[in-house]
């Protein structure tokens, strides 16, 4: 175990919280069997051996959680050699490109290799014309674990990192994490798996928040942090890099299960190899966008966590020290959460249709025990979780997941199971949805139901007690209202058609709006494929029309031409109150874009966090403690902030402007002006600036304050602070735009 690394531990509220709860939780549990009802006992003991179950995983779970490792960054030995295995069955060609044009991009040397199980022709094309290695195979034996095998055989170097098809990674992933291997025992490095489609089934985000929060954050941002203090964290597949001597020792990645990242990582332990965990987001994939993959890939996992469970003897397994086994243990035992679920679910519904009671006891004897338990229970989850843990999200991807978790478990039962890629696709279909939320229906049904049932026999015929009887409605509700969430959510997740995922990024573009004029505008919304510009737009303008202009990308301009797909209008009041309306914003679609000009959007927008950093988002809330104390206010107004707001400039060093570049500069209401600029400024340096809007030219001056570097695979950009923004003028330019933009006009 790693005693001797640095980690972050509970503060002394957060402990004497924890303390209180397992004092008040082992008192509640001891009373719990006194109440039991002798004419149910069936159902007393399924409702005591759910609340079991949860206190023992709240135990691991504190024990994963206790203390966080903090990783130091060594840099990486010169000359090691590097292989980047990039395996990919049915990926479309667009996604892998991408992959391994990041893949290639990165900074320390390398070999990119694509290992194609789906045996496509384009594929080994796509690897020729990017200059990667190509390799497939004649058969898919042993699935994703067989094809990383089979590139073992047909590869040489020391270390390889290993990204899924669709995982991008950042240009410095390879400084950032082969520095751990100074250390020969350590056998491989996992960082977390992020993903850059925000508007997917596991993201909960808003436009008018910063706040992120994925379904996965709890796990890549604490657990993970948690299990590698016990020389217990996980290989996951992707996003690592592995010590071939290791593998070897082992006999290659482990076959046999469909979780051959899990079983892997697991027989590295076995023979005493360690493990690191660096919680630093450096590759970028695509999260299920639709409720059917996320749940198809979650039994994957959960059937393989089976399987290794079953074949390795997780609990009783003497080549693992006993915190690893209670480690591999708790990630395993996760998915018997799905049966402990039902019986919550059911509980209430049961109760107020039957009149059975799981317990008997007085009302204030019952709350005196049932709320200080579950109210420190819910508290004391988010004060370890440090902010990422988010209880009611949490309990509607619990009730997501349940019917699922309930079908992985019996793959104890099963030998061979199939290996499915996940499907990353929209998955929108009504069959899908419908199939894919029956179970969720069933639970929203029966306790829907159960209300007014339960409220028509109290009536009748006092079938409960009162006090039972106004629990179970508070906690039948609850389940409704959970479920409706929930249901509502996924409905709008698979109703969302967009192709192709746009990110929130600001960049300053040149759009030629025909008789000679053109105008600085800010694009947004960017994709290779298209992009959302506005500015000072033309006073009518037709979809299809056909434009000219530049992408002011941070390594060089883009040029390009796009047809108009979509007209965002918005509605102005004038002084006499009348209203009229004007085009806030363009939607377009680029047409006839080179392979080039493409390949820079590409490498400019995948591989990196710029979208986070750029509009200030954040997986992170404060905690309960936190806001009591009157700590970290500054999450708290990062919050309030939402998306930041963007608008096209022309930035300087002197006045009148010699030499300007373009930039973009944030506007609104916010206190504290930034500027995105590709030039690096200099602390203090003196600013002028030409901001383009909708209502015209304005110019400020200002100051450099502090600033950051965001790296992309395309040209690092500058994230500026600016201090002492002063207006110095503001005008309309003289020139009109021209009135309209007739459709399908190509303007040279």
């Amino acid at each position: 175990m790693n005693r001797s690394i640095a980690y972050q531990p509970l503060t002394v509220t957060q402990r004497i919280l924890v303390l209180l709860f397992l004092a008040i939780g082992g008192w509640y549990l001891a009373w719990r069997p006194t109440t039991f009802n002798p004419d149910a006992l069936f159902f007393s003991w399924a409702i005591y051996a759910a609340e079991l179950f949860g206190f023992m995983t709240a135990l691991l779970h504190l024990m994963m959680t206790w203390r966080l490792t903090e990783r130091p960054t060594p840099p990486p030995e010169k000359g090691l050699t590097v292989d980047i295995f990039i395996p990919t069955y049915n990926e479309p060609l667009e996604v892998v490109r991408r992959t391994l044009l990041a893949a290639l991009a990165m900074d320390y040397p390398h070999k990119v290799w694509l290992l194609d199980d789906g045996r496509r022709p384009e594929m080994a094309e796509l690897a020729r014309t990017l200059g990667c290695h190509y390799l497939t195979r004649s058969d898919n034996h042993e699935a994703k674990a067989g094809n990383l095998n089979n590139a073992l055989l047909h590869s040489s170097g020391e270390l390889i990192a290993i990204f899924d098809a669709d995982h991008a990674p950042h240009r410095s992933f390879l400084q950032r994490t082969l520095g751990q291997f100074r250390d020969p025992q350590v056998a491989f490095v996992q960082t977390p798996q992020d993903f850059y489609n925000l508007d997917s089934f596991q993201h909960r985000a808003s436009r008018k928040s910063s706040f992120v929060w994925t379904e996965q954050a709890l796990f890549f941002r604490i657990i993970q942090r948690g299990k590698d203090y016990w020389n217990a964290a996980f290989f996951c597949g992707s996003c690592a890099v592995i010590r071939r001597s290791a593998l070897e020792r082992i006999g290659g990645f482990a076959t046999g299960t469909i979780t051959e990242d899990l079983h892997t990582s697991l027989r590295l332990h076995m023979e005493g190899y360690k493990s690191v965990y660096l919680p630093e987001s450096l590759a970028f994939g695509i999260a299920p966008s639709a409720i059917a993959p996320f749940l198809h890939q979650r039994l994957r996992w959960g059937q393989g966590a089976m399987q290794v469970w079953k074949r390795e003897g997780i609990l009783f397994n003497r080549r693992l020290s006993w915190i690893q086994r209670l480690n591999y243990f708790a990630s395993a035992v996760t998915y018997f959460e799905g049966w402990q679920k039902v019986v919550f679910y059911a509980a209430p519904v049961v109760v107020l249709t039957t009149g059975t009671m799981p317990l008997i006891t007085s009302g204030p004897e019952f709350l005196l025990h049932f709320i200080p338990y579950y109210l420190l229970s819910f508290w004391v989850f988010e004060e370890v979780g440090r902010g990422y843990g988010h209880i009611i999200l949490t309990e509607q991807y619990n009730l997501a997941r349940f019917a699922t978790f309930l079908s992985a478990t019996l793959g104890f039962f099963r030998d061979r199971l199939r290996f499915i890629v996940t499907d990353k696709g929209k998955g929108n279909e009504q069959g899908d949805y419908r199939r894919s939320t029956m179970p969720q229906f069933t639970v929203l049904f029966a306790n829907a139901m159960a209300i007014p049932i339960g409220l028509l026999l109290f009536a009748l015929y006092h079938h409960v007690p009162l006090d039972g009887f106004v629990a179970n409605l508070i906690w039948a509700g609850f389940n409704v209202v959970l479920a409706f969430g929930l249901l509502s959510f996924t409905r709008r997740a698979s109703n969302h058609r967009r192709g192709e995922y746009r990110f929130r990024i600001p960049v300053p573009a040149h759009i030629e709006f025909g008789h000679g004029h053109s105008e600085g505008v800010t694009v947004d919304d960017l994709s290779a494929s298209g992009f959302r510009f506005y500015g000072r737009l033309p006073e009518l303008m037709a979809t299809d029309a056909l434009l000219t202009g530049t992408l002011q990308l941070p390594g060089g301009p883009v040029a390009f031409t796009a047809r108009v797909r979509s007209l965002h209008r918005a509605q102005l009041m004038d002084e006499q109150g009348q209203s009229s309306s004007y085009i806030k914003a363009v939607g377009c679609q680029f047409e006839g874009t080179s392979e080039i000009a493409k390949a820079r959007i590409e490498r400019f927008l995948y591989g990196s966090d710029l979208q986070w950093r750029v509009n200030a988002l954040s997986e992170r809330q404060r905690t309960p403690l936190e806001r009591l104390l009157g700590r970290n206010r500054q999450d708290a107004t990062l919050a309030k902030m939402g998306g930041r707001l963007w608008a096209a400039c022309m930035v300087s060093s002197h006045h009148p402007a010699q030499g300007a570049r373009p930039a973009v500069i944030s506007v609104g209401e916010e206190r504290q002006r930034w500027l995105l600029s590709s030039t690096q400024p200099q602390s203090g340096q003196a600013l002028h600036l030409e901001v383009y809007s909708r209502t015209g030219t304005t110019e400020l001056a200002a100051r450099v304050g502090s600033w950051e570097v965001v790296e992309t695979a395309d040209s690092p950009i500058y994230l500026i602070r600016l201090k002492a923004v002063v207006t110095a003028r503001k005008s309309c330019p003289s020139e009109a735009l021209p009135a309209t933009l007739a459709p399908a006009t190509h303007i040279a």
